[in-house]
């Protein structure tokens, strides 16, 4: 009889699992479900235990939250819809094909046959320049940094008494170096660009423009306000840079004697001439107004329903995580 060489492997169809291992694994899984339902059993003790607690806490939270949300002046917001206002500039779109060199010498800007400044005229109104000028001209520094809040009934401004005494009309903040008393243009323009929005929607083209403050007048009236602003500044724009390139043009057509020359000069003032009346005699340049802006009705902000829930809910759920942290530091320590 031949014995078995000790390298041979035995199949693995014969192969048993000891018979201790399985019951083992068998008193795992049984006691799984019940270290589960221990936890859970726990859980739920903690919570039970620290439920006056937990009351308490969300109770006062919520309450608070209330309060707060309550002591919140409103803030409204008023909106226009606007649409670009194309420019037709006559047969400037052949002259480029034709005489765009002479025009580039004479810093004269052909392009073709629309042109549109919508792009431009957006970020005019969100630079630097333009607010600072915008704010100084009609005098909003007070409406700006200094108000807190507006009366309904008596249809009258609050203004923050730590900020501005409203009888001297003096500027009293207590404010630390490098700032001053009276806010500075770059303080008012960063507390403007929180206040006004002007977004494009890429589908139709349209523009609007909105304005948030305490006073619903207010809003509606910085709203007009910007429109006439932004208008007049590309209206300026254009004209100055139209009348810039007559008189260069005027100048060369003095200076040549080529008859060709001469009649190319004269249809660019011709053009040229036309730019400024189309724009002396529009009011709306850059944008037509839709959609003109209102007094709102009803409050934008704050949102009181919402600061009141999540104030409670919040409280709710730290009240929660303290109890349960609390009662495991305490097993911990027996």
């Amino acid at each position: 009889m031949k014995e078995t060489p000790m390298n041979d492997k035995v199949p693995a169809d014969n192969y048993q699992i000891p018979s201790q291992l399985l019951q083992q694994l068998a008193l795992n899984q049984a006691q799984q479900p019940q270290d589960d339902e221990i936890d859970l059993a726990e859980l739920w003790r903690a919570i039970w235990a620290g439920k006056w607690l937990i009351i308490a806490v969300t109770t006062i939270f919520a309450i608070a939250s209330v309060a707060y949300a309550l002591s919140l002046p409103n803030i409204y917001k008023s909106e226009a819809l606007l649409a670009p206002a194309t420019q037709e500039k006559g047969s400037m779109g052949g002259l480029a094909s034709k005489f765009g060199g002479l025009a580039s010498l004479a810093g004269v800007s052909l392009g073709g046959g629309q042109v549109d400044n919508t792009g431009l005229a957006i970020e005019i109104m969100k630079s630097r320049v333009f607010v600072e000028g915008f704010l100084e001209e009609h005098k909003l520094l007070v409406l700006l940094m200094a108000i807190e809040g507006w009366n309904h009934e008596d249809n009258e401004l609050i203004y923050d008494a730590d900020a501005y005494d409203a009888a001297a009309k003096k500027w009293i903040r207590n404010v630390k170096a490098p700032f001053k008393p009276k806010p500075s243009s770059q303080e008012a323009y960063e507390e403007f660009m929180d206040r006004i929005s002007i977004n494009q929607n890429s589908e139709n083209s349209m523009i609007s423009i909105s304005v948030k403050h305490y006073s619903p007048e207010i809003a509606k009236q910085w709203v007009d306000w910007l429109i006439d602003a932004i208008n007049i500044e590309m209206k300026s724009r254009d004209l100055t840079e139209a009348k810039r390139s007559i008189d260069y043009l005027k100048h060369q057509l003095s200076q040549t004697k080529v008859s060709a020359m001469q009649d190319v000069l004269y249809e660019i003032i011709e053009e040229q001439t036309k730019t400024i009346m189309f724009a002396e005699i529009r009011d709306e340049y850059a944008f037509k107004t839709i959609d003109p802006a209102v007094i709102p009705e009803l409050h934008i902000e704050p949102r009181r329903v919402f600061i009141s829930i999540a104030g409670g809910l919040l409280a709710f759920i730290f009240s929660i995580l303290f109890v349960l942290i609390r009662d495991f530091l305490a097993a911990k320590t027996t």
